[in-house]
């Protein structure tokens, strides 16, 4: 049984195709500007079966054919890969296409074997400094990499996703090293930056905790051109999501 937040049917958001998302309970980060904290604690969330939610995904198939995905996200779906194996399984047996929104920090046989089913990920790096990872997430940039590497050997298609958050992760000499150390990746299609935004802040709040950067306003246009542009030096597309 899956342990999932919420699903969301006709999602466009950050995303060329409609797709099917699955919103799944539970994350080791705790990243400072975490957008949706009530995903964090694993016992929260509705167990949901299997076929449950493939039935719930493939009735709008005759509408979008080829082109309908399931991506699965929120916050780190690698916790629960025992269950979400099958559910490629089924997803692909009905020739819908599998989505994996992670930030690659477990790798286990699990996850090693979910990767065979996965069609594309979204790979969250944070930061590319150590340190400055520790700081937004509370945990290490290491397993991260080395699971860039693992898709890299698998070839994997992989879209890298870095939210530019000031003061944290809008350091123009990081920009540039994380397009010199991640340039040569094939698996790499493409790199998307995410500006940093508050809309978040309400549920820390609900949940009673303080929320880190309540002092901490949205980039200006200029900063994100400016990581744009750096990164257009080392990858042939970027995008501004």
């Amino acid at each position: 049984m899956l342990r999932v937040h919420s699903v969301e049917s006709f999602w466009t958001h950050d995303w060329p195709w409609i797709r099917f998302v699955v919103f799944l309970q539970w994350c080791v980060f705790k990243c400072i500007y975490c957008e949706n904290a009530d995903t964090i604690p694993a016992e929260w969330g509705k167990e949901t079966d299997v076929e449950e939610l493939v039935e719930m995904i493939k009735k709008d198939i005759p509408y979008f054919g080829k082109d309908w995905w399931c991506t699965v996200s929120w916050w780190e779906p690698t916790f629960q890969a025992k269950w979400l194996i099958p559910l490629f399984k089924r997803l692909h047996e009905e020739w819908i296409n599998t989505c994996l929104d992670t930030n690659g920090w477990i790798r286990n046989d699990d996850v090693k074997e979910l990767v065979e089913h996965t069609d594309t990920f979204l790979l969250d790096i944070k930061h590319i400094n150590p340190e400055w990872h520790k700081k937004i997430t509370g945990q290490d940039n290491a397993p991260v990499l080395r699971f860039l590497d693992y898709l890299e050997s698998k070839w994997k298609r992989v879209w890298i996703r870095h939210v530019l958050v000031p003061w944290y992760s809008d350091q123009m000499e990081y920009i540039e090293e994380m397009g010199k150390k991640l340039q040569n990746y094939k698996c790499i299609e493409r790199m998307e930056i995410l500006p940093y935004h508050r809309l978040g802040e309400y549920k820390w709040k609900a949940l009673w905790w303080k929320y880190p950067l309540d002092w901490v306003l949205p980039p200006s246009n200029e900063v994100v051109d400016q990581a744009k542009k750096i990164l257009e030096k080392y990858f042939e597309k970027v995008m501004v999501r």
